[in-house]
C-alpha cells in the first residue's frame, strides 16, 4: 500500500520513502544441455571474455572457476493454483550446500516482479519480522522473448533475510504469509489456506563465477553461469549466464557506461547464439515443469 505526499514523493503507509534502484542485473537463459562438464562452463566463460575485451571491459577472472561449482538447493513455496506467481510474487528458499552438506543459514527470498517501474517500487516487500533482512531493487534486463540482439526490461524488488530471522512456527501457512509479508494479504482467500513446493520440486544449482567486469568509472560487476536441474534424476532445467552492477544513484550512471553495459549485454548474445534459450525465464520453467500454462507476467 502507498501514498502520495507531494507531487514528487510517494512513500509507503509507514512514511517511508518508495525504494530506489541500486542494481542492474542482466541475465541471458541458455540451454541446459551444452552445460554438461566444468569444461563446457569455462568454455562459456571465454565467450564472455572475448566479448568484454572486444569492447575494452575489463576482465578480472575468479581463480574458483578452475575448481568445483558453487552448489545451492532451491524450492518456490507457492499456493495450488500459483495464486503468488499469477501475481507477480515469487517466493523461494536457497540453501547453500559444502561438500554435500548443508551450510549457513537457508536464505528466504520474497520479490515482486514487473515491467512497471512505477508498480514495482509501490510494493512494499519489506518482512514483518524482528531479525534482519536487506531489500534490494533491481533493474532486470534480459533478451526480447522472439530474437536474439536486442533485450526487454523488469523491476525486481526483493527483501532477503535467513530462515533463522524468521520465528513462526507454521511457515507455510497463508495466514503466517500474509502476517510476514503484508503484501500478500489480498491473495488470502481462507484461513486454512497453506502453500507448498512449487511442482513438489526442489532445484539443484551449479553455479561456476566468472570474475568481474570492469565497464570503467568505478562500475564492477560480478558474473556467473549457472545450470539449474531437478534433485534426484538431474535432469536438466536450464542454464544461465548473469552478471550484475550496483551503483548509488541511477542518474548518477554516465551515459557511456550505461551504454557500454548495453553493447556488452547485446554483443554477447551474437557471439553466444548456440548457447542461448529465448522466451522464458528460471522461474517461468520451474513453474511449467509438469505442463501447466500459465500466463506469463514476464
Amino acid at each position: 500500500m502507498a501514498r502520495v505526499t507531494t507531487k514528487t514523493r510517494q512513500t509507503y503507509a509507514d512514511g517511508r520513502p518508495f525504494d530506489e534502484l541500486h542494481y542492474l542485473q542482466a541475465k541471458l537463459l541458455l540451454k541446459p544441455h551444452g552445460l554438461v562438464s566444468p569444461q563446457r562452463f569455462r568454455e562459456f566463460g571465454k565467450i564472455v571474455q572475448r566479448t568484454a575485451k572486444d569492447l575494452g571491459i575489463g576482465v578480472v577472472p575468479d581463480p574458483a572457476v578452475e575448481f568445483r561449482p558453487r552448489i545451492r538447493e532451491i524450492v518456490f513455496g507457492d499456493t495450488p493454483d500459483f495464486r503468488l506467481y499469477k501475481n507477480g510474487y515469487i517466493l523461494r528458499r536457497r540453501t547453500q550446500y559444502v561438500d554435500g552438506f548443508p551450510a549457513g543459514d537457508p536464505e528466504i527470498v520474497f520479490k515482486f516482479r514487473n515491467p512497471s517501474l512505477q508498480r514495482a517500487a509501490a510494493i512494499d516487500v519489506r518482512p514483518d519480522i524482528a531479525g534482519r533482512y536487506s531489500v534490494k531493487f533491481k533493474i532486470q534486463t534480459l533478451p526480447r522473448n522472439d530474437r536474439i540482439g536486442g533485450y526487454r526490461v523488469l523491476y525486481s524488488h526483493n527483501c532477503q533475510f535467513g530462515s533463522s530471522q524468521l520465528d513462526e512456527k507454521n511457515r507455510t501457512a497463508m495466514t503466517t504469509l500474509a502476517r510476514v509479508f503484508p503484501a500478500l494479504a489480498r491473495l488470502k482467500t481462507a484461513k486454512d489456506e497453506h502453500i507448498r513446493f512449487v511442482n513438489e520440486g526442489i532445484v539443484e544449482e551449479l553455479l561456476f563465477p566468472l570474475g568481474r567486469l570492469d565497464f570503467g568509472k568505478g562500475y564492477v560487476g560480478k558474473s556467473d553461469v549457472s545450470l539449474w536441474r531437478t534433485r534426484g534424476d538431474h535432469k536438466p532445467i536450464v542454464g544461465e549466464y548473469a552478471f550484475q552492477v550496483k551503483f548509488d544513484s541511477r542518474a548518477a550512471v554516465p551515459a557511456k557506461t550505461e551504454k557500454l553495459v548495453k553493447d556488452f549485454f547485446v554483443a554477447l548474445q551474437r557471439d553466444a547464439e548456440g548457447w542461448i534459450s529465448l522466451g522464458t525465464t528460471k522461474t517461468g520453467l520451474v513453474y511449467r515443469m509438469k505442463g501447466h500454462a500459465i500466463d506469463s507476467h514476464e
